[in-house]
């Protein structure tokens, strides 16, 4: 199984990036999908939740900004992310719930200047 994250960067406070995660090795429609963040000196926290049956949890500091989506048939999910504060800044890590294991991908950095 592998996750491929993409699409962090740079951004300024207000600004918006989109995240997007490819999984291979598994079969992506029955996958429960989230996304995590994890700051310097922070744990790791779940950040959006969707679920092979398309609900959605978020974490209460992103609701109303973030959006994840998932596109089964490109084994993609995304992450919206939007009206960015510099609190925001994290490495973001895509996962997958399959079979009663969860595999991560490698994180990919986000970076909101103020």
């Amino acid at each position: 199984v592998q996750l491929q994250a993409s699409g962090g960067g740079l951004v300024q406070a207000g600004g918006s990036l989109r995240l997007s995660c490819i999984g291979s090795g598994l079969i992506f429609r029955f996958c429960d999908m989230g996304w995590y963040r994890q700051a310097p000196g922070q744990q790791r926290e779940s950040v959006a939740q969707l679920t092979s049956g398309d609900t959605t949890n978020y974490a209460d500091f992103v609701k109303g900004r973030f959006t994840i989506s998932r596109d089964n048939a490109r084994s993609t999910v995304s992450l919206q992310m939007n009206s960015l504060k510099p609190e925001d800044t994290a490495v973001y890590y895509c996962a997958a719930f399959w079979q009663s294991r969860t595999y991560w991908g490698q994180g990919t950095q986000v970076t909101v200047s103020s």
